[in-house]
């Protein structure tokens, strides 16, 4: 079990990769210990959500959205990835911590692009819009 200070710094990291994604935001519907990452077109109103990062029974607890397909196969190889807590099983997993960051970087990348894949198409450009102003200002 990791001390509060070390989950403050994992839950911290967790956050910043979710946030790293065009148009995501993080939301508290279910109160402050629940945060949820979504992402929006141009109406912020309906946003999607592709992460939740929570608490359970004092473990750190990150539920992101997987392809059906895969989500046994992470799940048999990884120990730290679960059938998703209070989601829907067959689309969401629970990753917990000791993942690689790159590896789990990819697990967030690929949530958001299911969860964005679903959007409407003139959300889709709106989002590619903004991630390609995003980009040009970095350079």
């Amino acid at each position: 079990m990791t001390n509060r200070n070390g989950q403050e710094s994992l839950e911290n990291q967790w956050a910043q990769l979710c946030l790293s994604m065009p148009c995501s935001f993080a939301d508290y519907p279910f109160g402050p210990e629940n945060t949820v990452f979504k992402v929006h077109g141009k109406d912020k109103s309906k946003s999607k959500m592709f992460g939740l990062l929570m608490n359970v029974r004092g473990d750190l607890v990150l539920n992101l959205k997987c392809e059906p397909a895969l989500a046994d196969q992470q799940r048999s190889e990884h120990p730290e990835i679960t059938p998703g807590y209070h989601m829907n099983k067959k689309h969401w997993n629970s990753i917990r911590a000791g993942l690689d960051l790159d590896f789990l970087r990819e697990l967030v990348e690929d949530s958001y692009d299911l969860v964005v894949e679903g959007m409407p198409q003139r959300d889709k450009e709106y989002i590619r819009l903004q991630d390609t102003i995003g980009q040009e200002a970095l350079d």
